[in-house]
């Protein structure tokens, strides 16, 4: 879902300019909007799960979620559209925190980091999807069918979730909340099913090894020698999300512009996602053999140079999408391995909290990708130098990752 309604905006941008007759970058400030929301929910939402659980506030988010995208099919105005994209992100910012971290509670100890890079995966998923989408209900029934459907598939998730999604066990144990009734009998039965050589649940007792802690979770994000680490995951969090939300929101406009068809443009942008896909599956697979810094330091060694290549002029078409495949799979599949390795490093009671943190500083750079790259379009900056200068956020993100792999090995909390 976050990767479709992010890739979405860049998908029906073109449909809405040629309709409302508006110039491309006044749209700049609707997915500045879009993100503000997102980081406020990111924020609140994962304070919120690790306070009263994962699956309740999942599944309200997603149904709000739902509901703000079908009001985004019925806006009239840029003034309309930036309010409703604001309130949507909210519900949007509250979802990949938590299912990252419900994802990290249930998975084995032994393809945990590869398993919740596959799930963090499902942006990547969602918006190579939606382009193939997006490009055939565009031309056949208008940009605000891309968002019907784009409230359908959330609600169909949130019914999934009421029916079959656990609770987690370890924030059970952990919050005192392991008692006999429904809570735990549904997590405990879920566990069996994971390992079916596991206990009878009756004649289980659970046993916390972190305490509950009271007050606002973040001020715990720097207890515990964590501060370092805390910052340095936000940094890397700005920095690629800021490439990311930058090429999801511009470069299907910036191919455009050079003179390619409306689905030659969709396509490109597409082609990002699709490589964060298979990025993510085959940094997940490196990540649990070599561990996170020297594979993560690489992709975004890979994304700098090809984010700087896109805008060079004299490359074919081709050879165009061959570099956005190989920057889709440094940023896209990095993202995936950084709430990885949020998940990895905080503990339980933290987790939540610590994901949907580095998320929610992460789209303040996410704001201002999109918004700059609005206004450089405006003061006519050619694709040459706005990739040139896009490449420099990657370039900085291989330089801190290094840094936080010499002080840290960025797994205390894998158990």
């Amino acid at each position: 879902m976050d990767g479709f309604d992010v890739q979405a905006m860049g998908y029906v941008a073109p449909a809405i300019v040629q309709e409302w007759k508006i110039r491309s970058a006044q749209l700049g400030p609707v997915f500045g909007a879009a993100l503000f929301g997102v980081l406020i929910g990111s924020l609140l939402f994962s304070m919120l799960a690790d306070k009263i659980g994962r699956r309740p506030v999942l599944i309200g988010v997603t149904l709000f979620f739902s509901a703000l995208t079908f009001l985004t099919a019925h806006a009239g105005s840029l003034r309309e559209m930036l309010v409703i994209r604001l309130i949507a992100g909210m519900g949007l910012g509250g979802i990949m925190p938590n299912a990252v971290a419900l994802v990290g509670e249930y998975s084995p100890r032994r393809t945990r980091a590869a398993t919740m890079m596959i799930v963090a995966n499902g942006f990547s998923a969602g918006a190579a999807i939606g382009g193939f989408i997006a490009a055939w209900l565009i031309p056949a029934f208008g940009w605000r069918s891309v968002f019907y459907f784009g409230a359908a598939a959330p609600l169909g998730i949130a019914v999934a979730m009421i029916v079959w999604l656990p609770e987690s066990l370890p924030f059970l144990v952990v919050r005192g909340l392991v008692v006999k009734g429904k809570p735990l009998e549904r997590a405990a039965q879920w566990l069996k099913r994971l390992d079916p050589s596991a206990p009878d649940p009756a004649a289980t007792e659970y046993v916390a090894h972190e305490k509950s802690r009271r007050g606002l979770p973040i001020v715990y994000l720097f207890y515990d020698g964590r501060a370092v680490a805390t910052i340095l995951l936000w940094i890397l969090n700005f920095m690629n999300l800021l490439n990311l939300y930058f090429l999801a929101s511009w470069l299907p406009t910036v191919v455009k512009d050079a003179g390619y068809s409306t689905s030659t443009a969709v396509l490109a942008g597409t082609t990002m996602q699709a490589a964060g896909v298979i990025g993510a599956v085959a940094l997940g697979w490196l990540v649990r053999r070599l561990g996170f810094v020297p594979v993560l330091t690489a992709g975004f060694a890979v994304a700098c140079v090809n984010i700087a290549l896109i805008g060079q002029p004299g490359l074919s078409l081709a050879l165009l999408f061959v570099v956005v495949f190989l920057a889709g799979l440094g940023i896209v599949g990095g993202q995936a391995g950084l709430n990885a390795l949020a998940a990895t490093y905080y503990p339980t009671n933290l987790r939540s909290t610590g994901i949907g943190a580095g998320l929610g500083v992460g789209r303040i750079g996410a704001i201002i990708g999109p918004v700059v790259g609005g206004g450089l379009m405006g003061l006519h900056w050619s694709a040459q130098r706005l990739f040139l200068a896009a490449a420099a956020p990657a370039l900085i993100s291989a330089l801190v990752m290094l840094a936080m792999g010499a002080r840290y090995t960025l797994r205390p909390h894998e158990r």
